[in-house]
């Protein structure tokens, strides 16, 4: 019986090779992350998905961390991973959400009311199961009710006029106006290590490095000064949500949903415009901006000063600004994030043969000045391959980003300049990618294999045996599923689709290539084949392919795009004179036994609909989600 790939452009590779190094790691990581993610599973979680932990969780922190210890595994079998780790990732997630719905945290499937960092954090679990199986019924459903809390009305979080998410604080029961001391309760040990939330807290340096949330007296002025100041009306933060909308697109198709998102992007071009062109991080339900905050721009939650600063504003526009060139192809849709970029790279100076900018804004003005990290840059220019993009990534560029990070970073580390998740090789990626660094692939693999390694020996030690380990030892012990996890896929992602990866607080996972396994009919390169994207630009890109099994063919779908926004014109294999024309998101790359080959392809760039459809599924095909009684 006939695929409906058969009409695909074909390509032959029958040329024997040794396999490269990097190759053998790369299916060796393969192998090694299939086996490590169902061990880790099966020791942290019950087979019905639930884990092994506390009979109570109070307050609203924490129903993200559970999801970010497993999330990785639908991405990597997006990839090429196992079944059965997508079978055991589907069981967890629903596990979690059953769970943390009897702790309090989550209601009708999403967080009650959290903010958007750690939504996005949480969420990319979703976000990754787009990738696996857009027939299936409950992801598609999800991603549009998921999406519908903040672009209908009726949730409560979204005030159409205005144009504004209505709190920092929301979710599945509507913007969240008045905080409670237990809403912070199981945060307060962690928060006394931050800087002051305020600048007016009695008996407390504003400029300080620390703050005793424990303080039962100063935790209640924190609060008054919250519900007064900072939990109500929007923050750059919420631009986070437009990843949950442009999801619920890469669904359904639906135009409302890129439409809501440019429209709450441009909502906050015009705030920083009208504020002389910095973003503003607070603005009130009337959408006055301070006006909850004596007239301040700066001040808001998740904003210019508390508690992470300037990362907490470049990160949700990173996302904002690359949702929105995947829906329109319009490259104007990162200026907004450029200009805050560039603004803080204009306050600039040097100090001990650095260049440094302010990453937190004061009552006295600019503060905490460090290195730009590369990575903003380097998401805007994967969008577009402007070079004044690549400079903006390049400039003041420091050896700290030379240097390959293998750890769980966290948002104060200076050494490799690495962020959270152990996705800290952005900067060291682009080196690579730009011409820089061409051992990077083999290195940054053996280093991975070497840190799974040590995660596999962490999770298996005694003191972390869930059965037996003290739960209640300290109230962060809900990190420890992401502290412990050996699904570390940043290797994966680099060499096989050409991109970084995502903005850990929810972006999505864009990227030049993705392939298919085409006998097997499902996401991911098939058994024994690597690629290696070795060169990327606005209209080409160059990837070798290996099948390592010296006895079986192999045949694998090429997809132009992580969503299939892009459209392949041409494929060449190295060394032969004509290319064979594409005109399509994809092709079909048949690998003889043993074959390595180089392609050159030619690349039109954001010119399809961007979609989770596959050779085998058409969005337009369904599913229909299902509609409740209206009562």
């Amino acid at each position: 019986m006939p695929h409906p790939t058969d009409d695909l452009p074909i390509l032959h590779a029958d040329t024997r090779g040794a396999p490269p190094h990097w190759a053998l790691l790369q299916r060796r990581l393969f192998d090694l992350l299939d086996s490590a993610a169902l061990e880790f599973a099966d020791r942290y979680a019950r087979p019905d998905g639930t884990l092994y932990w506390r009979e109570s969780w109070p307050g609203m922190d924490g129903s993200d961390d559970p999801y970010e210890g497993f999330m990785n595994m639908p991405l990597l079998y997006a990839l090429g991973g196992s079944e059965q780790v997508l079978a055991r990732a589907r069981t967890i997630w629903d596990g979690i959400t059953w769970q943390w719905t009897q702790y309090g945290q989550v209601h009708d499937e999403f967080d009650a009311y959290y903010d958007w960092m750690h939504h996005g954090e949480g969420y990319l679990f979703q976000y990754f199961m787009g990738f696996t199986d857009p027939s299936g019924l409950k992801d598609r459903q999800r991603a549009e009710k998921f999406a519908a809390l903040y672009t209908e009305p009726e949730a409560g979080n979204w005030d159409p006029e205005k144009l504004l998410i209505r709190s920092p604080i929301s979710g599945s029961r509507g913007a969240r106006f008045v905080q409670t001391a237990e809403d912070w309760e199981t945060h307060r040990e962690i928060l006394d290590n931050y800087l002051p939330p305020f600048e007016d807290l009695p008996g407390i340096d504003a400029s300080a490095k620390s703050c005793p949330w424990s303080d039962d007296s100063v935790y209640a002025q924190i609060l008054e000064r919250i519900n007064q100041r900072q939990a109500r009306g929007d923050v750059p933060l919420n631009l986070a949500a437009t990843s949950m909308a442009t999801h619920a697109f890469l669904h359904s198709g639906r135009p409302e949903l890129r439409d809501w998102v440019l429209a709450y992007h441009a909502a906050w071009a015009e705030r920083a415009k009208r504020n002389g062109g910095i973003i503003p991080d607070n603005v009130g339900l009337s959408g006055e901006i301070g006006e909850y905050n004596d007239g301040k721009w700066w001040g808001g939650y998740y904003g210019w000063r508390w508690p992470h600063g300037a990362f907490s504003i470049l990160e949700p526009l990173s996302i904002a600004a690359t949702n929105g060139v995947l829906l329109t192809g319009d490259m104007r849709q990162l200026d907004l994030a450029r200009s805050q970029l560039d603004m803080l790279w204009d306050l600039r100076r040097e100090e001990d043969g650095k260049i440094l900018v302010p990453n937190r804004h004061y009552d006295a003005g600019w503060r905490d000045w460090r290195v730009q990290h590369p990575m903003y840059g380097i998401y805007l220019w994967l969008m577009s391959f402007d070079e004044a993009d690549a400079a903006r990534a390049e400039r003041g560029w420091a050896a700290q980003f030379d240097t390959i990070d293998t750890g769980f970073s966290s948002y104060g580390r200076q050494s490799t300049g690495g962020h959270m998740g152990f996705n800290g090789n952005t900067a060291q990626w682009f080196a690579y990618i730009r011409g820089r660094d061409p051992g990077y692939p083999v290195r940054r693999l053996e280093t991975t294999l070497a840190s799974v390694a040590e995660q596999i020996a962490n999770f298996r030690s005694d003191a972390n045996d869930p059965l037996t380990m003290d739960h209640y030892r300290e109230s962060m012990s809900i990190h420890m599923w992401q502290d412990l996890t050996p699904v570390l896929i940043e290797a994966l992602v680099q060499t096989t689709m050409g991109a970084p990866m995502h903005v850990y607080h929810g972006g999505l996972q864009h990227g030049t290539l993705r392939h298919f396994d085409a006998e097997a009919r499902r996401p991911g390169l098939p058994p024994g084949v690597g690629a290696l994207v070795e060169a990327i630009g606005v209209d080409f890109a160059r990837v070798t392919f290996c099948n390592t099994d010296p006895q079986r063919a192999r045949e694998v779908i090429v997809q132009a795009g992580s969503f299939g926004e892009h459209r392949f014109t041409s494929a060449r294999i190295e060394g032969e004179a004509d290319a064979v024309p594409v005109g399509g998101k994809w092709f079909r790359l048949a690998l003889a036994p043993g074959a390595l080959v180089k392609l050159e392809l030619g690349l039109e760039r954001f010119v399809a609909t961007p979609s989770y459809e596959t050779p085998w599924h058409a969005i337009a095909d369904g599913p229909v989600p299902l509609r409740g009684r209206v009562t």
